[in-house]
């Protein structure tokens, strides 16, 4: 396909994909519209990079489908400014849409190849790429305005919470016997109740088994 060909469906997944799903926030879908998702996925899935379905990458890990990413963006109530860790970062385009933004990113990836290529798709931007367990967050880079986990978990860690600061927030997509569901929490007083918003289908994350007995 030519860049003319992902222009146009770049155009259509915005106006038809995520206007028509409750994607309103006009910077968020500008930046929607600026960013080459194209860019984000094997060439070889070049072909599906504007289609609502999650895309398969290498070393058993999915780009998340376009609404789930926008979604969570969007609950999240980023700003210019803000400074946000991104959990699982994969290929990049989460973060890439963040830095757009105008948000500080750290995006944090578990598996080095993931987060090489990452680093090579977010070359000349400012996003802080780096290593390490996902569940465990970046703590050198805390407090944060923001955690955006962009995949399904089964538990949103204490140390993840312990690194966003008093009235930051926490989205995420959360497992729920085997129904996927975007959540949204605030930060107050030591209450970390998460809230969910939408019923979605989103990539699962490696890392976050939920402890037994645990309740979201």
């Amino acid at each position: 396909m030519s860049e003319h060909d992902f222009s146009r469906l770049r155009a259509a997944m915005v106006s038809n994909q995520l206007r028509t799903n409750a994607v309103t926030d006009t910077a968020v879908l500008a930046a929607l519209d600026a960013v080459e998702r194209d860019r984000f996925v094997p060439a070889d899935r070049a072909a599906l990079a504007y289609v609502d379905v999650p895309v398969p990458l290498a070393y058993g890990r999915s780009l998340n489908a376009p609404l789930v990413t926008a979604r969570l963006i969007q609950d999240a109530h980023v700003q210019a400014g803000s400074t946000v860790l991104l959990v699982g970062a994969a290929t990049g385009y989460a973060a890439a849409l963040l830095a757009k933004l105008g948000c500080t990113v750290t995006a944090l990836e578990s598996d080095a190849a993931l987060a090489a290529t990452a680093r090579a798709n977010l070359d000349g931007t400012d996003v802080a790429v780096v290593e390490g367990a996902m569940d465990s967050g970046h703590a050198a880079g805390a407090p944060y305005d923001v955690i955006m986990i962009d995949g399904a978990v089964d538990a949103v860690p204490a140390a993840l919470w312990d690194q966003v600061k008093e009235g930051g927030r926490i989205v995420s997509a959360w497992n729920d016997r085997g129904v996927s569901r975007l959540v949204r929490g605030m930060k107050t007083g030591g209450s970390t109740a998460m809230i969910p918003f939408l019923e979605a289908e989103a990539v699962a994350l490696p890392g976050f088994a939920a402890p037994q007995g645990f309740r979201f």
